[in-house]
């Protein structure tokens, strides 16, 4: 996939989308909206005609210590399988407990005993799929006490031990960052250059806890200010890669939507005229 900036596709732009075939560098999907066939799932294989689609799992749960569930791996390779999407990804929590799931994308501890877990879901994943998976950075408002390693060196080993990718979200670094009182520069360090395939961006809510400011990462606005920046340190640091802007909440109008791309767009150095052929 060429380094240009995609949107999610979001059921109340699918109409509009499928008529006017707007200018766009790719399509993203959450894979767990389109695991049964219905209409939804045809108007987007008679879309992929036009457009480049990634694939971002939200339900694999690969922090699970129970393992993946094979029953929706085997939907999810399905998909895979029938749309052959560019890029393919997941996040680095877990959102599954005794069979039971949650609606949220959980935190894990950074611990070897944690990293064993999720090693052995990629490796599962990746063998299931028969391709590499991007790991995606979660956003976080709390740390484990007893983590033993940082967000990023864990990232990278599951790198080195897996051959995984790196979905690279600025947002959530921005987001940890603030939480946890961490420098976002600083976070970028260490992580395998090679290895990061996706970028993406998302607005988030600010929020008073008592008395605190607390970033929270509900994809419901305009890109920030400070993630704008700190993703132009990411380009410099890693280059143009596919960028996808994700606006889950409050969705605005299409050509809202479009207009980040641009600007995404226009950090990866892309002029106009490239991204529409």
């Amino acid at each position: 996939m060429k380094p240009v900036a995609g949107i999610g596709l979001r059921s109340p732009h699918l109409a509009e989308i499928v008529r006017d075939r707007p200018a766009t560098g790719f399509l993203e999907i959450h894979a767990e909206n389109y695991l049964a066939h219905s209409p939804a799932l045809g108007t987007l294989e008679r879309l992929r005609e036009d457009y480049e689609v990634s694939v971002h799992a939200v339900g694999l749960s690969l922090g699970s210590v129970d393992g993946l569930d094979e029953v929706h791996l085997d939907r999810v390779a399905t998909l895979i399988r029938q749309l052959e999407p560019a890029l393919v990804s997941d996040h680095l929590a877990w959102s599954v407990a005794g069979g039971r799931y949650f609606n949220d994308l959980l935190p894990l501890p950074y611990t070897e005993e944690a990293l064993g877990v999720v090693e052995h879901n990629v490796h599962r994943l990746q063998e299931r799929l028969g391709r590499q998976v991007l790991v995606e950075n979660p956003s976080c408002y709390l740390a484990f006490a007893h983590s033993t390693l940082s967000e990023p060196a864990f990232l990278a080993e599951l790198v080195r031990r897996t051959g995984c990718g790196l979905l690279l979200d600025a947002n959530n670094i921005v987001v940890t960052a603030h939480n946890l009182r961490l420098d976002p520069g600083t976070w970028l360090d260490g992580l395998p250059v090679t290895a990061v395939g996706q970028y993406h961006l998302a607005g988030h809510a600010v929020n008073d806890a008592d008395g605190e400011t607390v970033l929270i990462d509900d994809h419901g606005s305009r890109v920030g200010e400070g993630v704008w920046a700190l993703f132009d340190e990411i380009v410099q640091r890693y280059g143009p890669r596919p960028t996808l802007v994700e606006w889950d909440t409050d969705l605005p109008a299409l050509d809202v939507l479009l207009g980040e791309a641009r600007r995404a767009d226009q950090a990866l150095g892309i002029k106009a005229n490239a991204r529409a052929a």
